[in-house]
């Protein structure tokens, strides 16, 4: 999944997933915690391989993991291509009213969009990708 999209949450909590994302995540998708102060959003395909990833740990390191199926929530788009984020989620994010949708590879991430905007801030400049690029070997 690629690209930044820039949404509102409505007054009922609901965002419109852009057309081009809507392909990529499906009409039925995962939304999740994350490591940083997002969600992740998981098309069911991408959902099956973190569960099947997970599934081959140790059971003490599968324990580790509990959060991500605690806190996940199925969603389903309407007929506008808007999804429900559950209050817990949009607490956990602190999503009130911008969101910043950002393609991540195998999921897309939503952010509060000012604090999107400041990790963006360090991230996307030629030196952060330079320096991480020089780090990761590529």
């Amino acid at each position: 999944m690629t690209g930044e999209y820039q949404h509102t949450l409505d007054s009922k909590g609901r965002i419109f997933i852009p057309a081009r994302l809507r392909e990529e995540l499906g009409d039925t998708f995962y939304l999740t915690v994350s490591d940083e102060r997002c969600l992740r959003a998981y098309n069911a395909e991408g959902w099956q391989s973190f569960v099947d990833r997970i599934r081959t740990m140790p059971y003490v390191d599968r324990k580790k993991m509990r959060p991500f199926f605690a806190c996940a929530a199925k969603c389903e788009l309407d007929a506008q291509g808007r999804a429900l984020l559950p209050q817990m989620l949009r607490d956990f994010a602190g999503l009130t009213k911008g969101v910043t949708v950002v393609g991540c590879d195998d999921h897309a991430e939503l952010w509060d969009s000012a604090a999107w905007a400041e990790v963006r801030g360090g991230e996307i400049s030629p030196e952060y990708i330079s320096a991480m690029m020089k780090e990761l070997n590529f």
